[in-house]
C-alpha cells in the first residue's frame, strides 16, 4: 500500500493582519498549526516568507521544503506552551560551551581554536557581562554562577518566535556564545557554523574526508542559516 501523501488544494497563499500579528491565508482558509491552532506570526515579513514557501508547493506537499513553517508551528506548539523550561535548556549550554573547552595538542589545532574563539570568549566578556573560563583537554570547567545566571537572563529575555530561532543556533553548534552572538549581530549563522567545526575540519585534514559526516555537518549548516533567517524575519516590522 503506497503512503498517503498531503496535496496542494489551493490557489494562491497569501497574507492579512490578524489579532497579535499576521497569518497566512490559503485562498480563505487561514492556516493552522497541526494541533489546530491559529498560525499568529509576529512579523508581516515572516508571514509573506511562510506565505512564499506555501505557495512554491506543487501537486503534493513536501514538508521539509517549509523550515519557517514547520519553526512556526514548533514557536506555537512546543515553545510557548513551555517557555521557561526551553529558556533554562538552552541557557545550560553556557556551563559546557563549546569555545571554552579547547585541545591540548596538536599545536597548530590548539592556535586555530584560540585565534576563532578568543575574541568571541572576549565579546562575551565585554558584551554580555558573562565572562568564561576556559579550560584545555576533558577536565571540566566550572563556570561563575552568577555569569550563568547573565547568561539565562539574556535567553530568558526573548520572545518565543526569538527562542525558537536560538534554539537551534545553539544547540546545534554547541555553543551558547556563538547563538547569542548571532542574534546580537556580531557574526552570522554562516561563520557561526564554521566557528563550531574547527575540531572536525582539522580531523578531515587529517585523515580524510568522510562523506556520510559531510552530508551530516551540510545538513546542520542548513538548519542554522535557517534559524538565522527565522530570527530576522521575526525582527522586522
Amino acid at each position: 500500500m503506497s503512503e498517503w501523501k498531503a496535496r496542494r488544494f489551493w490557489k494562491a497563499a497569501t497574507t492579512q493582519p490578524a489579532d497579535g500579528g499576521w497569518e497566512v491565508l490559503l485562498d480563505d482558509k487561514p492556516l493552522r498549526t497541526p494541533g489546530k491552532k491559529p498560525l499568529i506570526l509576529p512579523t508581516e515579513a515572516l508571514a509573506k516568507a511562510i506565505a512564499e514557501e506555501w505557495d512554491a508547493q506543487t501537486d503534493v506537499i513536501a514538508p521539509l521544503t517549509m523550515p519557517l513553517t514547520r519553526a512556526a508551528n514548533s514557536a506555537i506548539e512546543k515553545v510557548a506552551p513551555q517557555f521557561d523550561a526551553v529558556a533554562g535548556m538552552i541557557a545550560e549550554y553556557g556551563g559546557t560551551d563549546l569555545l571554552s573547552y579547547r585541545a591540548e595538542e596538536p599545536e597548530d589545532l590548539v592556535r586555530l581554536q584560540a585565534e576563532a574563539w578568543d575574541p568571541l570568549i572576549d565579546w562575551a566578556a565585554t558584551h554580555l557581562q558573562a565572562p568564561l573560563r576556559i579550560t584545555h583537554g576533558v577536565i571540566p570547567v566550572t563556570q561563575d554562577s552568577a555569569v550563568l545566571e547573565r547568561l539565562h537572563d539574556e535567553v530568558a529575555s526573548l520572545d518565543t518566535f526569538g527562542l525558537t530561532a536560538l534554539h537551534d543556533l545553539v544547540t546545534l553548534p554547541g555553543s551558547l556564545i556563538l547563538g547569542l552572538a548571532v542574534i546580537r549581530g556580531q557574526l552570522n549563522a554562516e561563520r557561526a557554523f564554521a566557528l563550531s567545526r574547527i575540531d572536525e575540519e582539522h580531523q578531515l585534514r587529517q585523515w580524510g574526508e568522510d562523506s556520510d559526516a559531510r552530508d551530516a555537518a551540510e545538513s546542520r549548516r542548513h538548519a542554522i542559516m535557517d534559524a538565522e533567517r527565522l530570527w530576522l524575519l521575526s525582527r522586522r516590522r
